[in-house]
């Protein structure tokens, strides 16, 4: 049965990559910026850019799936990778289109992009900082957790996962354990660091929503450090 299910995933890649590519009829990159708010609060990308909740996506054209380094994937992905899947625009259309069809056990929280031609757009965005990687552009804006400053001693603080459980029932009551972005962006699998910032932005008021103001004002530098360090660990 291995042998069937092996032979089976490579006769789908082949056939997904012998399909004619329209990376150079993709749609406008300036509407794929816009687009591309609704993922960055899990990717980033541009210089500097690192893994976050989802790995960054430079260089994500020509890049094999489930292979960047320092970025755990679903068992699916990195099957699709060792058996030679290579991200082109074809295959990343039919992903973000619908990502759970694509690989049912992906991690990403995403239900899919429908319209045809703003996934274009969005295609045609990424693909930038795929054509010349020797010249990335500068990193796109994020609210992945990088948009405010925070005392490094701040963010020194070693957080107590087994406290940051006890204490994240209010923060459960919105977001989802399961990792689901139902309309509300998700934290499970968040890098600490970019937690810790993006609760200070907002104990700050930095960040405008005000339940999240009150929701952080409420907490202490100590217990924002055991929160991170609770989703931090946690496996959506």
């Amino acid at each position: 049965m291995g042998r069937i299910r092996n032979a089976a995933i490579g006769l789908v890649i082949a056939i997904c990559a012998a399909t004619p590519s329209f990376s150079n009829e993709i749609g406008s990159a300036e509407d794929g910026e816009t687009l591309w708010k609704e993922c960055k609060s899990c990717h980033a990308i541009g210089e500097g850019a690192k893994n976050r909740v989802g790995p960054h996506l430079n260089g994500i054209f020509g890049r094999r799936a489930g292979a960047e380094d320092g970025f755990k994937y679903s068992n699916g992905l990195t099957r699709m990778g060792k058996d030679g899947l290579i991200w082109e625009f074809d295959l990343l259309d039919r992903y973000i289109e619908n990502p759970k069809a694509f690989a049912s056990d992906t991690r990403m929280s995403y239900r899919g992009l429908k319209d045809e031609q703003k996934r274009a757009d969005l295609l045609a965005f990424l693909r930038r900082y795929s054509d010349n990687p020797g010249d990335i552009p500068e990193a796109a804006p994020t609210v992945a957790g990088t948009d405010h400053s925070v005392d490094p001693t701040i963010l020194a603080i070693q957080g107590d996962p087994e406290y940051g459980a006890y204490l994240s029932s209010e923060c459960t009551s919105c977001h989802q354990l399961s990792g689901e972005n139902d309309g509300i962006p998700g934290i499970v699998g968040w890098p600490a660091e970019d937690f810790v910032i993006a609760m200070h932005a907002y104990k700050d008021k930095f960040r405008p929503h005000p339940v999240m103001q009150m929701m952080a004002g409420r907490l202490s530098n100590d217990e924002i450090a055991a929160l991170a360090a609770y989703f931090e660990a946690l496996d959506s």
